[in-house]
């Protein structure tokens, strides 16, 4: 019999690689339990932490308590914060130049203020409070230098640049001030700046400005010197923007060493070591990109507070702490994205910072080199700190401004809340398990849960809810929701302890299966099955190790592959169906295929429980005509039973055709020395394939392209031409006429 493969047949062996890909990984079932792991360090805010603090490598330790206080407003923008003596401390504000006194109580955390200097211009960015009660304030858009004792401005030194950044007191009673636009440092001598007055305008002499106590002590290329710090051994240390370049001058000034350069950077603060090395932090801003969030000018307060919190602009640079040794190179010990320092102190030998964009506050241990995040504040920046005793600092927050305090004390109440969790799709959740918990009894924590089924941070949440004690972890079996937050409170009582990551059971959403592709084949085609491989001893590898997952069952992507591979083979009256499933939580699923004649609603099972994606069976145990098809897909163990989906897919018609094609008419000519058969041809239920031409003489010839050049009906004309030469001495020519059900028929025509 002469076997003829369709085009839908030759289409599918060319696409089932494609389906292939697909299907093999989806046989076999991927766990139905399924783990998020919850890192403190990197999935709670700063500002949703109190007491506590989360270190980079996900764990949670003691930490400090961040408090607003209560006060008066200062100002609309705070710059720099100076102590003067016990709880009493000044700041520079804009953009009215004004420097207040204020005065902590740390009794209610409470604070007042007092005016104490008011300039022409409008931010006060540095100042120098001096022992005698005295200050030196400097200024910007106009680099000016003000003397102030008992609120009077004693003298004013115009400098010739745009902005005066920071000071520095030395040993001897001098004062270094640096500058912006252009970069420079001045040393200056206080007993004749008390004597110089007040001068309007700029000063571009710089034998004026060293008659006024103004000389110039070092320059550099670079636009701006924002910060200055004196080493050990008398070196000064000056750091620039907008390159960000770390220079060192000698202790008499001149001309400096470059320690590091940069591209695109402020070097926001400077600290010495006692080794009699430095650290610098830096924040690296791309392009022209503004670090400083400014608030927006809108006078009902209400609004002010809603647009400050809903429309901050997003900072898109990085932050570093670089570690510069007495002897060495410098190296980066710690990094932010998205993050702007602001300044670096340091407490008990580990670094302190504060941060903008989120109200950050960090730390960093330089002895086991791992980061810490601390409970930081609502406000967008935090600028400036100055410390109160060895566990309190005084914080001045920007945006909105104010002031408050960030104690290491113990704590009376140690909570976090983690920011939302994304379980990737609606989810039934299980145990929620802390890691390893040190120095503190399991028993005595915590932790509550809420989620929501959409993503908003305000609408739609549950309240939150105790979990229960189980399995030495937290039930959270009552709880569902594609999002999730965690609530973790710590004792009062305990003093040193650490809790490890958490982890979170959860058994998602289960999807149904989706039917991606049906074929049926035409008839009088067998699959022949290979054997299936030997199983492989089981493996894994590092980045199973590191995550694990419950080996997969292979056994049903050998049982796909063999499939794949098994050849196609002619086979009176077999049939073949095809089919691909796909199901996203990759459950392991079972077929059953029905047919039933459109007359009839009786339904025939052809196949009941099967894994296989397809069924042949014979076409002869059936009668004639349209058949409808039914799959039906269930999903099986480890699914449990109440669980699994069972959906049924409505599928293509299969039509069994028994009856062959008729040849309507046959005609047979010479034209030209060419010999023209023109054949007519129709069938009842399948569409034609093709026609065969046999001539008596042994020239066979095959046409599968009607007259019109488009096989696509039950009725078709077929053109055959044949040269003289191939129809020389025939003298009859046998037709045979094929539809694509597999039928066929004959008619032996006389040739002339």
């Amino acid at each position: 019999m002469r076997l003829i493969l369709p085009r839908p047949l030759v289409l599918f062996f060319a696409s089932f690689a494609c389906f292939a890909g697909t299907t093999l990984g989806l046989l076999a079932a991927d766990p139905l339990t399924k783990q998020l792991e919850v890192d403190f360090g990197r999935d709670v805010a700063s500002r949703n932490l109190k007491g506590l603090a989360a270190r980079s490598d996900g764990r949670v330790l003691p930490g400090p308590v961040f408090t607003d206080l209560t006060g008066p407003k200062i100002a609309d923008l705070l710059w720099v914060l100076r102590p003067t003596g016990n709880n009493r401390f000044l700041v520079g504000t804009g953009p009215d130049g004004k420097v207040f006194e204020v005065t902590f109580n740390p009794k209610d955390n409470s604070y007042t203020t007092r005016e104490v200097a008011d300039v022409s211009e409008a931010q006060v960015l540095a100042l120098a409070p001096q022992p005698d009660g005295s200050f030196l304030l400097g200024t910007s858009p106009t680099a000016a230098l003000y003397l102030v004792r008992e609120g009077k401005v004693i003298s004013r030194v115009p400098l010739p640049a745009d902005s005066v950044f920071d000071f520095l007191s030395l040993p001897d009673g001098g004062v270094l001030v640096s500058t912006g636009n252009p970069g420079k440092i001045y040393r200056i001598d206080l007993k004749k700046l008390a004597q110089a007055g007040i001068i309007e305008g700029k000063i571009g002499d710089d034998k004026l400005l060293a008659d006024k106590g103004v000389a110039v002590f070092g320059e550099v290329r670079d636009r701006n010197i924002r910060r200055l710090l004196r080493l050990p051994d008398g070196r000064i240390i000056a750091g620039s923007s907008p390159k960000g370049n770390v220079y060192a001058f000698t202790a008499s000034g001149g001309t400096p060493t470059l320690l590091q350069e940069n591209r695109d950077a402020e070097v926001v603060d400077l600290l010495a070591m006692e080794d009699g090395g430095f650290y610098a932090a830096l924040v690296h801003s791309p392009g022209e990109g503004n670090r400083l969030i400014r608030p927006k000018a809108v006078t009902d307060e209400k609004e002010k507070d809603k647009d400050e919190a809903e429309a901050r602009p997003a900072f898109t640079g990085r932050s570093t702490v670089q570690r510069f040794p007495v002897d060495g190179f410098p190296e980066a010990v710690m990094s932010r994205t998205g993050i702007s320092f602001y300044r670096l102190v340091q407490r008990q030998g580990w670094l302190l910072l504060t941060a903008g964009e989120q109200g950050d506050t960090f730390g960093y241990d330089p002895m086991a080199r791992r980061s810490l995040i601390y409970p930081g504040s609502d406000s967008a920046e935090l600028n400036d700190l100055a410390p109160l005793d060895a566990d309190h600092f005084l914080v001045l927050r920007n945006n909105a401004p104010g002031l408050a305090l960030l104690s290491f004390a113990p704590a009376e109440k140690r909570t976090l809340e983690t920011k939302r969790l994304d379980l990737g799709s609606p989810a039934t959740l299980g145990l929620i398990r802390l890691g390893e918990v040190h120095h503190v009894e399991l028993s005595t924590l915590k932790l509550e849960a809420r989620t929501n089924l959409g993503s908003d941070e305000i609408e739609g949440w549950t309240p939150w809810i105790e979990l229960a004690p189980k399995d030495e972890a937290y039930s959270a079996e009552a709880l569902r929701g594609r999002y999730l937050k965690l609530r973790l409170t710590v004792p009062a009582t305990a003093k040193e302890f650490d809790i490890d990551k958490a982890s979170i059971s959860y058994q998602g959403q289960n999807h149904r299966p989706q039917l991606t592709d049906f074929r049926i084949f035409p008839p009088n085609l067998a699959l022949m099955p290979l054997p299936e491989a030997p199983a492989r001893p089981p493996s894994s590898t590092l980045g199973q190790m590191l995550s694990p997952t419950p080996l997969k069952d292979d056994s049903d992507d050998k049982r796909k592959g063999t499939i794949l591979g098994s050849p196609v083979i002619p086979q009176e009256g077999s049939q073949i169906i095809y089919w691909t499933v796909t199901d996203s939580d990759g459950d392991n699923l079972t077929y059953s295929l029905s047919i039933r004649p459109e007359n009839s609603e009786t339904w025939t099972d052809l196949a009941v429980g099967i894994r296989e994606p397809f069924v042949q069976f014979d076409l002869s145990a059936f009668a004639e005509g349209a058949y409808h098809t039914r799959l039906t897909v269930q999903e099986q163990a480890p699914r449990p039973e109440k669980q699994r989906l069972t959906y049924k897919f409505e599928t293509d018609t299969l039509t069994i055709d028994r009856t062959p094609p008729v040849i309507t008419a046959a005609t047979a000519e010479r034209r030209d020395d060419h010999l023209i058969i023109t054949v007519d041809g129709q069938d009842k239920a399948s569409l034609l394939e093709g026609v065969e031409f046999i001539l008596n003489n042994g020239v066979r010839e095959e046409l599968e392209h009607p007259a019109d050049g488009l096989l696509d009906g039950k009725s078709e004309r077929f053109i055959a031409e044949f040269t003289a030469q191939k129809a020389a001495g025939a003298t009859s020519v046998e037709i045979i006429l094929y539809d694509q059900s597999g039928n066929r028929t004959s008619k032996r025509l006389q040739l002339k």
